[in-house]
């Protein structure tokens, strides 16, 4: 798919505009600089394909457009502005999804409009926080699941003067957080409705448990289920006179069973944009892996042969404290001469049979999961063409809470 130019230019130079790196020193404070080749990143460092990034995000865009659905792009992911709003400006998302209430503030104040926190928020201090983010010129989407937390978010909402708007959670099959009765929804939407300061906006329906099953086959049938319970809810509130105006679900690996199910008028997707290891393995309905065509593989931790001090074996500097292995090891992106093995603190054992590796030789990691990866470091590294583009800050790494 080919971008507009203009979009191109658009995304670097508002990205460029946002830091000033004057006192920043490579190396030390940041892993490069805007304008340095490629060849003088300091690894380990995470950086990003500027072009199969835009590319990714143009094709969600203009999936969703055509099928009638709003896109919120998922945050937890990438826990970046600068990516967010290239995300709205390329992708046309209408706002970001975020898992906690500090994350949540990270993206109000970096002046994304419209965000869910879809998750629940019962500390007094984070509904507190929550209830102030529409000051910022947000609108502000909540998940509840529990008819004694709409109390303690109408309290807070009322006492900063703000609106909260509230989703009702729905267990569509991953046994996590959620209703499972549609009385159940229906008692939580009425008292929303009911409370001073809040607004019901509809139904949080994600069904995570099934996004990584490698079978296409076996995804359809968790996301099959998943309507079937979710169609009698909201069956239920249109007859108590509570029509959802969001139904929002939908992620990676089953965007195309929501936007096809009459059901779903909000898809939630985040890996899309940079793929992992983990979800490029699964399934599209012809068998073939999603990133060999469906998405690319933007994201990659840079990284250097630091030793080859034994035969057939050369270490890296990417190990344990850049990457999350809890999804399997990285894959070595364009090379089948050469395998990452193992991992311990600091470095990465590479199976080098041939030889072939020298020292300092860069090499792309995918790593197994980009989320909790992406957590661990400060900067995002923009290339193309051998250059460096873009140094994105991870706006949000280590808001948890």
């Amino acid at each position: 798919m080919t971008i507009p130019t203009s979009h191109m230019r658009t995304a670097e130079i508002y990205v460029n505009a946002t830091m000033d790196f004057a006192d920043y020193e490579v190396g030390y404070d940041i892993p490069a600089l805007p304008g340095m080749d490629e060849a003088d990143i300091q690894t380990p460092c995470l950086i990003l394909d500027l072009d199969a990034l835009e590319r990714n995000i143009v094709k969600m865009g203009k999936y969703a457009k055509d099928h009638g659905v709003r896109h919120r792009s998922h945050g937890k992911m990438h826990k970046s502005v600068d990516v967010q709003k290239l995300q709205e400006s390329l992708g046309d998302a209408v706002g970001v999804c975020c898992q906690k209430v500090s994350e949540a503030e990270v993206f109000a104040r970096g002046g994304i409009k419209d965000i869910l926190v879809s998750n629940q928020v019962r500390d007094p201090d984070k509904i507190d926080r929550l209830a102030r983010l529409p000051a910022y010129g947000a609108r502000i989407i909540v998940c509840v699941d529990d008819v004694a937390n709409v109390a303690e978010l109408s309290a807070a909402a009322q006492k900063h003067g703000t609106t909260i708007e509230c989703l009702v959670e729905i267990d569509c099959g991953a046994g996590r957080c959620g209703v499972a009765t549609a009385s159940e929804a229906v008692d939580i939407a009425k008292a929303i409705d009911a409370a001073p300061a809040l607004t019901f906006t509809g139904i949080q329906a994600y069904q995570g448990a099934m996004q990584h099953l490698e079978s296409y086959q076996d995804r359809k049938a968790k996301l099959d289920d998943a309507i079937a319970r979710v169609k009698p809810m909201i069956e239920s509130l249109q007859a108590a006179g509570l029509t959802p105006e969001l139904v929002s679900g939908g992620g990676t690996g089953s965007y195309y069973f929501e936007s096809n199910s009459g059901i779903y008028n909000e898809l939630q997707c985040g890996s899309y944009a940079f793929m992992d290891a983990d979800y490029g393995r699964i399934k599209d309905k012809d068998g073939h892996r999603i990133d060999q065509g469906e998405w690319e593989h933007a994201l990659f931790i840079l990284t250097s042969v630091m030793s080859h001090a034994k035969p057939g074996q050369a270490v890296c500097d990417a190990g344990l404290k850049v990457q999350s292995l809890d999804s399997g090891l990285p894959f070595i992106h364009g090379r089948d001469d050469v395998a990452y093995i193992s991992a311990s603190d600091e470095h990465g054992v590479i199976e080098d049979p041939h030889g072939v590796l020298r020292i300092n030789e860069k090499l792309k990691l995918v790593p197994g999961h980009c989320d909790p990866t992406c957590n661990l470091h400060d900067w995002y590294v923009g290339v193309r063409n051998g250059k460096v583009g873009v140094v994105w800050p991870v706006s949000a790494r280590g808001k948890s809470y």
